[in-house]
């Protein structure tokens, strides 16, 4: 399993009103996750762009709160890569509390390909994913 775990502080301008991290900052965290993920092993954004000329947008994200954030803390984040056949990148997602390493959120998000010009989705494996499959021995 591919994987990358990363830790971030938790600011003030995240926290609401309740002083715990406002429910739409975990879907940031998720991004801060796959951008992490894509620097570890070069499949980041604009990997896939430059190389085949692709747009990555994420088409379904699932989230489900569990304890929540709390300023001061630290959010570690932990992104799995789950490999499917089909022409998209599935990543799942933990975010747990640095202070005592409970869970806080867990998630998925599914991004297909996307030519940015016309806006064509593709159904099949475009070549520069299909070789990264390859690079990381996954099927």
């Amino acid at each position: 399993m591919l994987k990358n775990t990363i830790e971030i502080p938790i600011r003030f301008s995240e926290i609401d009103s309740l002083r715990v991290v406002w429910h739409g900052h975990y879907v940031k965290f998720f991004e801060d996750g796959r951008e992490a993920f894509g620097k570890q092993y070069g499949l980041g954004y604009l990997d896939i762009f430059e190389a085949d000329n692709l747009a990555v947008p994420i088409v379904d994200i699932q989230l489900q709160y569990k304890k929540p954030l709390l300023y001061g803390d630290t959010a570690i984040i932990e992104t799995n890569f789950i490999n499917s056949p089909a022409a998209k990148i599935i990543f799942e997602y933990k975010i747990f509390s640095g202070k005592d390493k409970s869970l806080s959120c867990s998630g998925q998000t599914i991004q297909v390909f996307m030519n940015p010009k016309n806006m064509d989705l593709y159904i099949t494996v475009p070549p520069y994913f299909e070789e990264w499959k390859k690079r990381h021995d996954l099927p």
